[in-house]
């Protein structure tokens, strides 16, 4: 018997892992989750920038015009662009979210028209909102 004792930090029997990326094939739930995941932290980039747009503003002309020029830009439309789409997805994400949590669409076609939903839906209103601010302006 005292050969079974362990010493701390080694275990006899080790534990098994839970099932990982590599178990499981990869399904549009299982991605929409993830960009839902990574579209929520790219909010939190996207609301730091409108702060910086918003102090700028408050500054005065100086800061303004630097924070507007480069928000301009083709990069910063690039970012404005992307930022409008990680809102959108991650909007229709958290109404997907919503709808399972009310006990519906869990079954296998319904959740993937979801998914699909979600991802059609966050493209088509950003396209649908740039279209509309390209005719404002």
């Amino acid at each position: 018997m005292a050969d079974a004792q362990s010493r701390p930090g080694v275990t006899l029997h080790p534990r098994p892992l839970s099932p990982h990326l590599t178990v499981y094939r990869p399904m549009l739930t299982m991605m929409m989750s993830i960009a839902h995941r990574i579209t929520g932290a790219a909010l939190y980039a996207g609301t730091m920038l409108l702060a910086w747009y918003l102090v700028a503003a408050a500054s005065g002309p100086h800061a303004f015009a630097v924070a507007a020029g480069f928000l301009s830009s083709w990069l910063g439309l690039l970012i404005l662009f992307g930022f409008t789409w990680a809102l959108f997805h991650h909007l229709l994400g958290g109404v997907r979210h919503f709808i399972w949590d009310a006990g519906y669409g869990m079954d296998h076609p319904e959740r993937e028209y979801l998914a699909q939903a979600t991802l059609g839906g966050g493209i088509a209103l950003t396209v649908l909102v740039w279209i509309l601010a390209f005719l404002v302006r």
